[in-house]
């Protein structure tokens, strides 16, 4: 098999957009980072891979952070019979979150009670945005995302049905090793589809206006 039916082509307007996109990708894929951070210094629960990885890291003894990229890496094979390609976005998203989750981790100290259900709110917003900007940056969908549309794509099943049964079956079995379940658990299932929803189009607008004006300069 070719490395080009493997991998997804990078499309620019310039070299400087190419530039100012993976820097916009870097920084989202940070921020997504600590935005986890704080949704599991919030202590109200967290979304349902992150219960798995905080169920596994709790039982295996090694970090969170350590937990999320092997995750992600065994996602990642799942691809393979999905025949999903893969882009640069989806190799850094599988590299970087984690590490990014454990330095946020290092640095927050635990709240107060008081303070960590806002906590969990300024993380699950502060994550919304950064979906949108490493999406946005277009260099392919993260792991978890590229499972659900293959799967979609291979089943014919809607994809409400694929995005449910994936994160029911992780849940489940996050919870039962374990995993923090909680008030924030359902405050994710519910709020993050909207807050993507508001940030996703605006960060892409903003994206593809500034590519065009490069690309006419």
């Amino acid at each position: 098999m070719q490395l080009r039916s493997v991998f997804l082509p990078i499309a620019a307007t310039s070299r400087r957009d190419i530039i100012e996109r993976i820097v916009q990708l870097l920084v989202g894929l940070f921020l997504y980072g600590v935005a986890l951070g704080l949704m599991v210094r919030g202590g109200i629960g967290v979304a349902p891979w992150d219960v798995l990885a905080l169920g596994i890291a709790g039982n295996a003894g090694i970090g969170y952070g350590v937990v999320t990229v092997l995750v992600s890496v065994l996602v990642l094979l799942l691809w393979i019979p999905l025949r999903q390609r893969v882009g640069l976005g989806t190799l850094l998203n599988a590299l970087l979150v984690g590490p990014s989750a454990d330095l946020a981790l290092f640095v927050l100290p635990v709240p107060a009670v008081c303070v960590g259900a806002p906590m969990f709110v300024a993380g699950l917003l502060l994550l919304a945005f950064a979906t949108g900007l490493y999406i946005a940056a277009d260099f392919g969908p993260g792991p978890r995302d590229g499972l659900m549309t293959g799967l979609v794509g291979r089943t014919g099943w809607p994809v409400w049905l694929v995005r449910t049964l994936i994160e029911g079956s992780v849940l489940l079995i996050g919870f039962l090793l374990g995993g923090p379940v909680g008030v924030g658990t359902v405050l994710f299932a519910f709020g993050v589809g909207p807050l993507i929803g508001w940030f996703l189009p605006w960060t892409t607008r903003v994206r593809a206006a500034r590519s065009r004006q490069l690309a006419r300069a």
